[in-house]
């Protein structure tokens, strides 16, 4: 009997409609730090490289984080939710995550009804 574990097969997962998966990136230290979509082609580039590389729905092309910026991000560990239908990416995070140039996309934050901005551009 073969008890080694099953080798990862992109087919397995839970793609939607239009081959895509989200993938939340998060840093070493456990913060959440942006919501990007993933499809075959940009996982593969990415288990490949080891540089995490989404797919951009408005360009529809591949995304490499980072390719303007240089706020790359380096796949540390991936992780399948267990519906099979999300992505968790554990990164090394150069730079701000957030386009808006904040460590995190989620930096507004719901208080009373109200929309607080709790954390400011890097400088």
């Amino acid at each position: 009997m073969d008890n080694s574990p099953p080798v990862f097969d992109p087919a397995t997962l839970a793609w939607d409609a239009r081959g895509l998966l989200p993938a939340i990136a998060q840093s070493t230290d456990g913060e959440v730090l942006m919501l990007a979509w993933m499809n075959a082609a940009s996982l593969g580039e990415t288990l490949r490289t080891g540089r995490v590389t989404y797919w951009s729905r408005s360009r529809g092309a591949l995304w490499r984080k980072g390719e303007t910026s240089g706020h790359v991000q380096r796949l540390v560990e991936l992780r399948i939710d267990c519906d099979r239908d999300a992505l968790l990416l554990i990164v090394e995070q150069t730079g701000p995550a957030c386009h808006t140039n904040r460590r995190s996309c989620f930096f507004t934050a719901l208080r009373d009804g109200v929309e607080v901005t709790i954390a400011a551009p890097v400088s």
